[in-house]
């Protein structure tokens, strides 16, 4: 499935609608864990990036995606601001070759895992972002393949990352990450586009 500037568009609207709604809830689970501003961040985010699409809109897929990444960066605080940022860049990067869904996700997962130096297993974004991407490839990304990723990250040890801090008592929480990256799949759902 490619992934055109309007399921982008609609994509990222989507996104940035949820996570200003969920805002309180994700930083309520950051709070035991982290520091409590995951929701507040994202939501600057979120923000932002409605600003600038708005502002300027973006000629095509590549334009929208580097928007998206600089927004993050640039108004998103703490670790996430730079992990969903660098997604969306190599995403942007990847775009000039392939509008390929799988592939463009796959290249925002590698951005993240050389960022942030996580790998499956610790408590991180990336234990939602691994699995989905391996279900894009295999054309078989749904709504539960998203909700058991997040879910699985519940019983899990933080070894890396700000939870990594808390030890043991990052066991039994949900990873605020996780959540709201939860979020930006069911949207692309949502937006129609699938693997």
């Amino acid at each position: 499935m490619t992934l055109t500037l309007a399921d982008t568009l609609k994509w990222l609207h989507g996104f940035d609608a949820t996570v200003t709604a969920q805002k309180a809830y994700l930083s309520e689970l950051d709070t035991p864990i982290g520091d409590g501003d995951h929701g507040n961040n994202l939501a600057r985010g979120a923000a932002a990036i409605e600003d600038a699409l708005s502002k300027q809109a973006p000629a095509d897929l590549t334009a929208a995606l580097k928007t998206i990444a600089m927004a993050l960066v640039s108004k998103v605080g703490g670790a996430s601001g730079a992990l969903y940022g660098t997604a969306f860049l190599e995403m942007a990067k990847a775009s000039r070759e392939t509008q390929d869904v799988a592939e463009l996700l796959a290249a925002g997962l590698a951005g993240i895992q050389k960022r942030g130096g996580a790998t499956t297993g610790e408590k991180t974004m990336v234990d939602v972002w691994a699995p989905v991407v391996a279900a894009a490839k295999a054309s078989n990304l749904t709504e539960q393949v998203i909700a058991d990723a997040v879910q699985a990250t519940e019983p899990m040890k933080a070894t890396k990352g700000r939870a990594s801090y808390v030890g043991d008592n990052s066991i039994g929480h949900l990873d605020p990450g996780s959540v709201s990256s939860g979020y930006l799949f069911s949207e692309l759902l949502k937006a129609g586009v699938t693997a």
